[in-house]
């Protein structure tokens, strides 16, 4: 067990040392977005921002701007906040004797005497910015570095796979699935890597002909090529790629923005997809992972180029947006969900009510917290 545990420090120490520069880089971009949305519309509200931190703990270096608001950054790199005018907290809870004692003046750039819909649409411009961020570094990337695509072409079909069950043979072009227009062999691996165990409609084009089959992905254990194990649907099929059948497809703007709308739209759908798994028993809790997690994917993905890292960006930026609208007390969709209660209701819910719901939510979270770090530290053990 001793020695268990001194693999893991270990392993965790050096994996630290080499990633944390582009964790830092990645989460900054991020955390900054989320926050700025926050901040902006307070600031189009008319409410007064006191703090912008990246970071929680004693600050480390910042300013005041010409607003009165103070920038930022603080000790402890895993997150950030925008503390309004009439604040108790980092969390935006309130201080009720402060909201008491304010003048009419002050009250104005109170964030607590703004109507449900400003205080709404504050709270929720910060996961909205997430996905704006997303949806602009993935047009960036199609509109400056093209779609590269091959192919979606059956050059190899292992015995006994799904595929040889559904009838494919080596030759065989999928060009849809259950109706969906397949362009690439990467958009065929995407959709039959998330519906393991599900039956699918293939229509592939043998020679001239076009046909109709019917095939099952079967769940296995996948390895990236950093060793990251995934569960996805697999049917046994290989493409082997030749010289000149990778093309990379020129898109105008236009299209590039509709595409990066697609690619955010597929990381929310796989997201949930997996949380509703976790819940449901068809997915394992293990792939679940906290801040070292992301710090090590980082490190890896910054070994292939910048480019790599930014997509990595996009792709966190979706799920911290995601995460924040969850309905707990304490994220972002916890204040959503007292908002909706207090616009149903005419009136807030109680002190006492909201006091304890973001106990709760802090127990939740920290919770979620320690899970995702013993999950992170065990991934880290084996491998």
């Amino acid at each position: 067990m001793t020695e268990f545990f001194l693999h893991s420090f270990n392993t965790l120490s050096h994996g630290l040392i080499g990633y944390i520069i582009p964790f830092l880089f990645v989460l900054t971009i991020v955390v900054f977005f989320h926050e700025l949305g926050h901040f902006l519309v307070a600031r189009w509200c008319g409410v007064r921002v006191l703090t912008f931190s990246l970071g929680f703990g004693p600050e480390l270096a910042g300013f005041n701007d010409r607003h009165g608001t103070r920038w930022k950054i603080s000790a402890i790199p895993l997150g950030g906040y925008v503390k309004f005018f009439g604040d108790d907290s980092e969390a935006s809870t309130p201080s009720t004797e402060a909201l008491a004692s304010m003048s009419a003046e002050e009250q104005a750039g109170s964030f607590h005497h703004k109507k449900v819909g400003p205080r709404a649409a504050i709270v929720a411009a910060g996961p909205i910015a997430n996905f704006i961020l997303a949806i602009v570094i993935f047009t960036c990337l199609f509109t400056f570095f093209g779609k590269p695509s091959t192919t979606a072409r059956v050059d190899k079909i292992e015995a006994n796979s799904a595929a040889a069950k559904a009838g494919f043979q080596v030759g065989d072009i999928v060009t849809a699935i259950d109706g969906k227009t397949i362009g690439s062999f990467s958009d065929m691996q995407r959709v039959v890597g998330v519906h393991a165990g599900v039956q699918l409609n293939f229509t592939i084009k043998r020679g001239d002909s076009t046909l109709q089959l019917k095939g099952t992905p079967e769940q296995r254990e996948v390895k990236d090529p950093f060793g990251n194990a995934h569960r996805l649907g697999v049917l046994g099929i290989t493409r082997a790629t030749s010289p000149g059948d990778v093309v990379t497809e020129r898109v105008d703007p236009a299209t590039a923005m509709w595409l990066g709308v697609k690619e955010t739209w597929f990381v929310v759908d796989r997201t949930l997809a997996y949380i509703g798994g976790v819940f449901t028993g068809r997915e394992a809790a293990d792939q679940v992972g906290g801040p070292i997690r992301i710090a090590q994917i980082s490190g890896q993905v910054a070994t292939i180029g910048f480019t790599a890292l930014v997509h990595l960006a996009a792709v966190l930026s979706i799920s911290i947006g995601l995460l924040n609208l969850f309905p707990v007390p304490l994220l972002d969709g916890g204040h959503l969900l007292f908002y909706a209660v207090e616009a149903v209701r005419g009136r807030p819910l109680s002190n006492r009510a909201q006091e304890m719901g973001f106990r709760i939510g802090l127990g939740l979270v920290l919770m979620l917290m320690v899970f995702a770090t013993y999950n992170d530290i065990l991934h880290l053990a084996a491998s």
